[in-house]
This record gives C-alpha cells, sequence and structure tokens, in this order.
C-alpha cells in the first residue's frame, strides 16, 4: 500500500469484515493484494462490489485497496459494498441520500443462526417415528 492520502470504510456482512481504502485517481479495484476479476470470478459478486461506485457516478475516479477476512465469497463482497460506501460518505456526505437510497449504507443483519441441542440444525429436529 502507498503513503498517499486515502479514505477509508469498514464494511461488514455475515462474518466477513473489509477495511476499504479508496485513493484518488485512476486505478482498478484491488481485494488482498489480488485484481477483482481474480479474486471474484462470480461477474454478480464484481458487480454488486462496484454498484455503489456506478450509482455515485464515481467509477474509474478512485483506486480501491481492499483487506478482507472471514465468512464466504458472497459475505465478502457484500462486505466490500457496504465498506465502498461508507467510504464515499467519508469523503462527501452529499453521496449519503443517494448510498442510502440504494441501500448500500444499510449493514445486512442477516446471519447463520445458531444450532440448538437435540435438534440437526437449528430449526430441524429428528424425524418422527409412530413405532
Amino acid at each position: 500500500m502507498s503513503d498517499a492520502v486515502y479514505v477509508w470504510g469498514t464494511g461488514r456482512r455475515k462474518c466477513a469484515v473489509a477495511q476499504v481504502r479508496l485513493y484518488a485517481g485512476e486505478g482498478g479495484i484491488t481485494v488482498n493484494g489480488k485484481p477483482l476479476d481474480v479474486f471474484f470470478p462470480r461477474v454478480d459478486h464484481r458487480s454488486m462490489i462496484e454498484a455503489p461506485l456506478h450509482a455515485t457516478d464515481m467509477d474509474g475516479k478512485y483506486r480501491v485497496e481492499v483487506k478482507v477476512a472471514g465468512g464466504g465469497i458472497s459475505g465478502q463482497a457484500g462486505a466490500i459494498r457496504h465498506g465502498i460506501a461508507r467510504a464515499l460518505v467519508r469523503e462527501s456526505e452529499t453521496r449519503k441520500p443517494i448510498l442510502r437510497k440504494e441501500g448500500f449504507l444499510t449493514r445486512d443483519p442477516r446471519a447463520k443462526e445458531r444450532k440448538k441441542y437435540g435438534l440437526r440444525r437449528a430449526r430441524k429436529a429428528k424425524q418422527y417415528t409412530k413405532r
């Protein structure tokens, strides 16, 4: 990472946490030192991550560097999107209504429910046998 001035944002989704830095100028998105299309081969994950930049017409104006850990691929993509949106708002408050309307600033509270004792999963019980 370079010593240039940057704007940061932390994003979370499920168990994933993403630390996002926005540097001014041209450049793509780097995730854990790899280009976006290498780290996220699926197009829907890449479009999800780039959505806050498209919504605010900022694609191509920032170089985005991300450190992400925990969770799975979809959780990490959601965390990065949340972090990018937060960083864009930190840089300029005028973007907040646009990102809020699209739902990018809301942390998705859904997470895996814990397993309960006596059950096979969170809610699945053993099959009842009459005889």
